[in-house]
């Protein structure tokens, strides 16, 4: 069948700048006529036609509802914008790590290989008609567009006249795998829907050592659990933990993609992970039932992860400090040795004390995956880290919450290759204890106040910006909420200079850094929908190892005491309390 290009006439909408990770609003602004089409269209011209003639792209995500009519409008405008073909995941369902290496490693039957991809994600973000959907942007380099392709496509936005599209193409079945053809006025233009799993799967089995750790999940001593919070994950978990690793399939949680994630809020951690929560044995309510060994969560698009022990949660901060003192040994893919390691600078600094003993490059970069694909396409970084649940390596280039748990299999499996028939495995809890036996530990939590007013978290954030001009001023209101905090000897506003091309970010977070290594942090994240949200980090490092063991939130309480008074929290944001603690 011969398509049309249509040139539809179109006025901007404001507010369309994409955040760290793409555009996310609610669907209700999502599905006004032409919203969807300007974002999509500002980003073709900001790739520009020399970019888009001839490409292939991939069009897939989280599987989020409005994501199926989604996929359908930029099947059509792709085709109208002169591009090439179209690869769909099985069901408009690609985790984001998943589109990330079906860029970098996939091969059409015509030797085709992706240029770029439109992921249809709001991440960790709730889904639904009344919640949220979000879109953003990959390269060919299977990362995320850079802050200048962002820039350009949010200032494009703001001028848009027309858009182009395939308005008489008939929809496409995205249920079945197959290749459908088309002709439009400059020739052929393909869309092939693929299984979903069979590129990422490949890929992981080339990193780790599935055999050993099959060995593992077989002992019976070996109990393991996985919940995908009804997100993308579930399209990989069957595949990969039950038919290639031997798993139980009752091991697996929420593993059906919904596009409401069953009305849950699809983010890994304590709060909203309740189910996993409850099974490992660190719910209110103590069951009877003996909780499994190991346990894990993903976010709605799988590239998060939390990690948990029985009875036991691992913070992200220690998680990725862990998987690189432990990568080397446990891992093959990194078995020649890592080539340096990098953290988001909210992150505890606990990966910077084993750089520092393994002697490794490091790295300390702004929020947002784009800063460590920088490093990983220079060979400067293996394994990087951030505290929002993200950990992930070199293996692509967005962090990748199903590898992080093969991480954690691995160095399992590893630690207990020669005592599965032995009486008590090492546990997840025994290889935190000895890290920080090591390398001492960095108590860690992060208070989210979401929904603020906008106006009254920008005052907070000037208000500590100027505050930071007198450290006198500081250590005496330090001093005046606790008297036992050590003295802060610096503070500043991040600001990273990238050591590959040379750019700037300002304006990254407040940092106030104690003479003791502990540290607190304020920033504003870019990640939700609606109003603003400040994240407070606070971070105590203890290098005694006789008080590692101490509970978390009794060892931060000083700090925290400090951090609320420091910033006039409550002040500022009639707010008594945080939103959500991690």
């Amino acid at each position: 069948m011969v398509f049309k290009v249509s040139k539809v006439t179109t006025t901007p909408f404001d507010g369309q700048k994409p955040g760290t990770s793409g555009l996310r609003k609610k669907v209700k602004v999502f599905i006004q006529p032409q919203y969807l089409q300007n974002f999509v269209q500002s980003t073709f011209n900001a790739l520009t036609p020399a970019k888009v003639r001839g490409a292939t792209l991939v069009v897939s995500g989280d599987g989020r509802y409005y994501s199926k009519d989604a996929i359908q409008i930029i099947i059509k405008m792709s085709a109208a914008n002169g591009v090439r073909r179209v690869w769909v995941g099985q069901n408009g369902l690609l985790s984001t790590p998943a589109v990330s290496a079906v860029i970098r490693e996939r091969v059409g039957a015509d030797g085709s290989k992706a240029t770029g991809a439109f992921i249809l994600t709001a991440s960790h973000n709730p889904g639904g008609p009344h919640e949220d959907f979000g879109i953003k942007y990959n390269m060919e380099n299977g990362g995320p567009a850079p802050e200048a392709i962002t820039d350009q496509i949010f200032e494009n936005t703001k001028t848009i006249t027309e858009y182009l599209i395939a308005d008489d193409m008939p929809n496409v079945d995205i249920s079945a795998t197959g290749v459908s053809s088309f002709q439009g006025p400059e020739g052929q233009f393909d869309v092939e829907v693929f299984d979903s799993a069979s590129d990422y799967v490949k890929l992981m089995k080339s990193i780790f050592d599935f055999e050993l750790i099959s060995k593992l999940l077989s002992s019976p001593k070996f109990t393991f659990c996985y919940d995908a919070l009804h997100g993308v994950a579930g399209a990989y978990a069957n595949r990969i933990f039950v038919e290639e690793l031997g798993a139980q399939e009752s091991s697996l949680l929420n593993c059906v993609p919904k596009e409401d994630f069953g009305g849950g809020h699809p983010d890994p951690n304590l709060t909203y992970a309740k189910e996993l929560v409850a099974r490992m044995g660190l719910g209110k309510s103590n069951s009877e039932v003996e909780p499994p060994e190991f346990g894990a969560a993903a976010d709605g698009d799988a590239d998060r992860n939390m990690i948990l022990g029985k009875r036991f949660f691992v913070t992200p901060s220690d998680s990725v400090a862990i998987i690189a003192a432990n990568a080397v040994a446990a891992i093959p893919y990194f078995s020649s040795g890592l080539k340096g390691v990098a953290r988001s600078m909210p992150t505890s600094a606990a990966l910077d004390v084993v750089a520092k003993h393994l002697n490794l490059k490091f790295f300390e970069v702004p929020t947002g995956w784009k800063f460590f694909g920088n490093l990983m396409d220079a060979g400067m970084c293996s394994v990087c880290g951030e505290e929002s649940f993200g950990t992930g390596s070199d293996h692509i280039r967005e962090k990748d919450g199903i590898w992080a748990v093969l991480a954690w299999l691995s160095i399992l499996a590893y630690k207990n290759k020669d005592n599965l028939s032995g009486n008590k495995l090492v546990t997840v809890e025994d290889i935190v204890r000895q890290h920080w036996a090591t390398y001492g530990r960095h108590y860690y939590t992060r208070y989210d106040y979401e929904n603020v007013d906008a106006g009254a978290a920008k005052d907070l954030m000037a208000y500590l910006v100027k505050l930071q001009s007198s450290l006198d001023e500081i250590n005496t209101i330090v001093k005046g909420a606790r008297s036992d905090v050590s003295n802060v000897v610096n503070a500043d506003e991040f600001e990273y200079k990238d050591p590959v091309d040379g750019s700037i970010s300002k304006h990254q977070g407040i940092r106030f850094l104690f003479g003791d290594g502990s540290r607190l942090v304020f920033r504003l994240s870019g990640t939700g929908s609606e109003g603003a949200t400040i994240r407070l980090y606070i971070e105590q490092y203890e290098k005694d190892s006789s008080k590692t063991g101490r509970d978390s939130q009794e060892a931060l309480a000083p700090l925290v005491e400090v951090a609320l008074k420091l910033s006039k929290m409550q002040e500022f944001t009639g707010r008594s309390a945080p939103t959500v603690i991690t």
